[in-house]
């Protein structure tokens, strides 16, 4: 399966999407670890990653493409692949469907976790007081969900008139979650 993970901040994507990809013995790809892997390997790529970062910009789509599609072209990802983290931009939508064409292949579903944002809210200022994330505020955990949902929004919206989004709840316990994961892409997978 050929699949993209979306839901806000602590959502619980990165618990999910080990369990979607390890249940479909697919990658899970996350271009945040990308991008953190080749700047601790301090390659070409993670350099220039690293120095627009550090100058508070934003890895252009033609950088975050280019890493979306070698990684897309490595051997684990010919069967099938979750992305988490990507695309992020109707710009990249596009990019990854020409990826996608250029091997004959497209999406087969994008799954969206939905959530309560208060609970949601909550959930990161325990972590952030467990985990000593100072920065991790309540008005800037508001400010990421109201991103998440302004740059989110349309691509859900395309993908919902693709007919691809998968909408599953995202709150309760990681396996109940998992559990109605799990039954809504195989429902998805028949049709």
């Amino acid at each position: 399966m050929r699949l993209i993970i979306v839901g806000p901040p602590g959502a619980g994507k990165g618990t999910q999407a080990a369990r979607v990809a390890a249940s479909f013995g697919i990658p899970a790809i996350s271009t945040g670890d990308i991008f953190r892997s080749n700047i601790k390997n301090e390659t070409e790529l993670g350099l220039k990653v690293k120095d627009i970062l550090a100058s508070g910009g934003y890895v252009t789509d033609e950088i975050t493409n280019a890493i979306v599609r070698d990684r897309l072209r490595e051997d684990d990802a010919a069967p099938g692949f979750l992305l988490d983290g990507y695309p992020r931009t109707l710009a990249q939508v596009g990019a990854l469907d020409a990826m996608l064409a250029e091997d004959g292949h497209a999406l087969d579903a994008v799954l969206e976790l939905t959530v309560d944002e208060d609970a949601v809210v909550q959930r990161l200022l325990k972590r952030a007081e467990i985990e000593g994330r100072a920065d991790d505020t309540e008005e800037v955990i508001r400010e990421r969900q109201a991103i998440y949902r302004k740059e989110t929004a349309p691509l859900a919206e395309l993908y919902a008139q693709r007919g691809l989004l998968v909408q599953v709840d995202g709150m309760g316990e990681v396996d109940e979650v998992t559990a109605r994961i799990d039954e809504a892409l195989r429902g998805a997978q028949r049709s």
